[in-house]
């Protein structure tokens, strides 16, 4: 095989390989594509009426706190996430006149997740989620991991406020 047989069939290499990596870059706003995860949705209103003690025993104690005046307090719950990182590196190549082609992407980088909880009169209010908590396929996934518990525990300790359940 000649020189410039070589250098065509690595530079058909490189943008083959180019070309299939960039088609597994994710959007980082998924909002519109994926839908939100279900325990995090049921959180949203399985959640209004525990007291704090309630969330206590489920959630543990909050990272921070927030006094917000007339509207109660903000117990915000801290979650980062380390997601199982692949980093695909596609070594620099120059070969003669060709420019040089290479590069890395790094796929399913970690998140994180803020739950907020709002307490009004020592009860929970509204659960609200900012952060990079997105996964490809399911909104606030990556909240989950604080919101699971409490959503079992008010399906068990107050069944009558579980969604689509009757006693």
């Amino acid at each position: 095989m000649t020189s410039f047989h070589t250098r065509k069939l690595a530079l058909l290499l490189l943008s083959a390989s180019a070309a299939i990596l960039s088609s597994c870059v994710m959007p980082d706003d998924t909002s519109s594509t994926a839908k939100e995860d279900a325990t995090a949705a049921a959180a949203r209103k399985e959640m209004v009426g525990l007291s704090e003690a309630d969330v206590r025993m489920c959630a543990g104690f909050p990272t921070a706190t927030a006094d917000v005046g007339k509207s109660g307090q903000i117990w915000t719950y801290q979650r980062v996430v380390q997601r199982g990182n692949l980093n695909i590196v596609v070594p620099t190549v120059a070969i003669g006149p060709v420019p040089a082609l290479g590069g890395s992407v790094n796929v399913a980088p970690g998140g994180y997740c803020n739950t907020q909880i709002r307490m009004v009169d020592g009860h929970v209010a509204e659960v609200a989620y900012a952060g990079d908590n997105n996964l490809p396929n399911n909104r606030d996934a990556l909240c989950v991991s604080t919101v699971d518990a409490c959503v079992a525990y008010a399906r068990q300790y107050h069944p009558s406020r579980a969604i689509g359940r009757t006693r």
